[in-house]
C-alpha cells in the first residue's frame, strides 16, 4: 500500500492506478486519485484482519502448522471468492474490536467514537460476511467513505457504501490506515 501512496504523491494518478492494480481485483483504469486511495485503504483494512490478525491468532492457538493451514485456506478463499467465510468469522470480529481499541489509543488522527458507530451500522455492508468488519472501523476512524460501486472486468458492480464521508479521502489516509493496522497488530500481540 505504501507503493500506492508513493506513486500518488510523487508521480500522480496514473502511477497510483498501476500500483494499486497490484493489490486489488477491480478495474483501476477508471479510478481517480480518490478511488485509488479508497481501494488502497480498503485493502489495508481488510488485510488487517485476514492478513495480519487472523494468522497471528491461528498461530498463537496452534503454532506454525495451524498458521500455515489458515494462510492456505485464506489464499484459496481470496482466489475463489469468499467460499470459506467460517475460518475468518471470529478473527474478523476480534480484529474489528482490536481496531476500535487501536483508534482509541491512536490519538487525534483517529475518531474512535465514529469508528465504533460506523462499525455497528455498516459491518455487514459487503458481499463477504467478514470484510466489512474492519473496513467499517477504518472508515469510521478516518471519517471517510469506503466501498461503493466498482468496475470488475468491464462490468459495474453495485456495492453498498461503508462510512459517512465526513471529509474527502486523501492519499495521506493510506499512511493513517497503515498506522491503524500497526497499532491493531501490536494490541493483538499483547493479547496472544
Amino acid at each position: 500500500s505504501m507503493r500506492v501512496y508513493d506513486a500518488l504523491r510523487t508521480d500522480g494518478v496514473d502511477a497510483g492506478r498501476r500500483a494499486v492494480s497490484m493489490i486489488v481485483g477491480r478495474d483501476t483504469s477508471v479510478l481517480d486519485a480518490a478511488g485509488v486511495t479508497r481501494a488502497a485503504v480498503e485493502t489495508i483494512a481488510e488485510n488487517t484482519s485476514d492478513g495480519v490478525i487472523a494468522p497471528m491468532l491461528y498461530t498463537a492457538i496452534g503454532g506454525p502448522v495451524l498458521g500455515f493451514v489458515y494462510k492456505a485456506v485464506n489464499t484459496m478463499d481470496s482466489m475463489l471468492g469468499y467460499v470459506e467465510p467460517v475460518v475468518n468469522f471470529i478473527p474478523a470480529r476480534i480484529s474489528a474490536y482490536l481496531m476500535i481499541a487501536a483508534a482509541f489509543i491512536g490519538g487525534r488522527q483517529f475518531d474512535a467514537k465514529n469508528a465504533y458507530s460506523i462499525f455497528k451500522r455498516d459491518r455487514f455492508n459487503h458481499a463477504s460476511p467478514n470484510s466489512a468488519q474492519t473496513e467499517s472501523v477504518c472508515a469510521g476512524a478516518l471519517r471517510v467513505q469506503l466501498a461503493g460501486d466498482a468496475v470488475y472486468f468491464g462490468k459495474l458492480v453495485k456495492k453498498k457504501y461503508i462510512g459517512d464521508g465526513l471529509r474527502e479521502i486523501e492519499y495521506e489516509d493510506i499512511k493513517r490506515a497503515n498506522r491503524l493496522m500497526y497499532i491493531t497488530a501490536f494490541l493483538c500481540e499483547l493479547l496472544s
